[in-house]
C-alpha cells in the first residue's frame, strides 16, 4: 500500500503566505484600524486632551488655591501647594476618562450597532488579537491625553521634579489600563443597552473620581468612605505620580504596593477581556 502526499496549489500557498502577516501582526492592523477612525473625532479629543486639563489648571491655580490659607498636604520636605498635590490625580482622572471613553460604548458598537469586529473575526486575526489592537489603539489616545496634561502641568509649575515626573504619564496610561479593562470585559459581555454603562458612569466612575483622595488626602475622608479610594486605580495611580513629582508623604503606602495594585487589575482585567471576546466572537 502506497501513500501520497499532496502538495498546496499556487493559489492556496498564496492564501497560506497572505495569512502569516495577520496572524503574527494582526493586533497592530486592528489597532491601526482603530486609530485611523479616531481621525472622525479627532479634533474632540484634541480639544478635551488640551483644553480640559487646562481649564482645570487654572480654575485650581487660579482660583480654588488662592481661597486656601492652609496647606492641604505633606511631602516629604514639608508642606505642599494645592495645585501641585492635585495636578497629579487631575492626570489619573484624565485618562481614566479616555478608558471610559472608548471601552464602554465603542466596544459595544463593535459587537452590536456596527459589528466591526466580525469582519476581522472572519479573517486570520484572532480574538485575542482582536481585543489587544482595540486596546493598544486606545493607549495611544490615553498616552496623548497624559502627556499634554503634563506638560501643562509643567508650564504652571505643578511639578515638584520634572525629570522623575517624565514617568507621571506612563502611570497615567497604567491608571486607564486598570480601570479600563475590566469594564472593556464588561462591555463586550453586553447584548443590549439598558443604560449600564450610564450606571458606571454615575455609581463607579464619579464616585471614584470625588473620593479616592483627588481634591484631599484620602485619609481627610470619613472612613466610611475611605474603602473607595482603596479599590479605586484612580488613588493608586494619584499617589504613585505625587510620589514621582514631589515625593511620597510620611506614612504613606509604598510606592511598590501601588504599582502591584494597578497592574493586578490590568492583568485580571485583560485576561477576563480576552476570554469575552473570544467567547462572543467564537460563540
Amino acid at each position: 500500500m502506497t501513500t501520497t502526499t499532496s502538495t498546496p496549489t499556487a493559489a492556496a500557498q498564496r492564501a497560506l503566505d497572505a495569512a502569516v502577516l495577520p496572524r503574527r501582526f494582526g493586533w497592530w492592523y486592528v489597532a491601526e484600524a482603530q486609530l485611523r477612525s479616531m481621525k472622525a473625532y479627532g479634533w474632540t479629543i484634541v480639544a478635551s486632551g488640551v483644553g480640559q486639563p487646562l481649564l482645570y489648571l487654572l480654575g485650581i491655580g487660579l482660583g480654588l488655591a488662592a481661597f486656601l490659607d492652609v496647606s492641604v498636604a505633606e511631602g516629604p520636605d514639608g508642606p505642599v501647594d494645592y495645585v501641585t498635590f492635585v495636578a497629579p490625580a487631575l492626570l489619573m482622572t484624565a485618562a481614566v476618562g479616555v478608558a471610559m471613553d472608548e471601552f464602554t460604548y465603542a466596544v459595544m458598537s463593535g459587537f452590536k450597532w456596527r459589528r466591526l469586529y466580525y469582519a476581522p473575526n472572519a479573517s486570520p486575526v484572532s480574538p485575542p488579537q482582536l481585543a489587544t489592537g482595540v486596546v493598544v489603539a486606545c493607549v495611544g489616545r490615553m498616552l496623548f491625553t497624559a502627556v499634554a496634561y503634563y506638560a501643562l502641568m509643567v508650564a504652571f509649575g505643578a511639578v515638584g521634579d520634572p525629570v522623575t515626573g517624565l514617568l507621571i504619564p506612563l502611570v497615567g496610561v497604567l491608571a486607564g489600563l486598570a480601570f479600563g479593562l475590566p469594564v472593556m470585559a464588561y462591555s463586550a459581555s453586553i447584548k443590549d443597552d439598558r443604560g449600564q454603562f450610564a450606571l458606571v458612569q454615575r455609581f463607579v466612575f464619579t464616585p471614584m473620581f470625588l473620593f479616592s483622595g483627588t481634591f484631599y488626602p484620602l485619609d481627610t475622608v470619613p472612613v466610611a468612605l475611605q474603602w473607595i479610594g482603596w479599590v479605586s486605580p484612580v488613588w493608586h495611580a494619584s499617589e504613585i505620580g505625587r510620589a514621582l513629582s514631589y515625593g511620597s508623604a510620611p506614612g504613606a503606602w509604598p510606592v511598590g504596593l501601588h504599582l502591584a495594585v494597578l497592574l493586578l487589575m490590568a492583568g485580571v482585567g485583560g485576561v477576563l477581556a480576552g476570554r469575552v471576546f473570544t467567547r462572543r466572537l467564537r460563540g
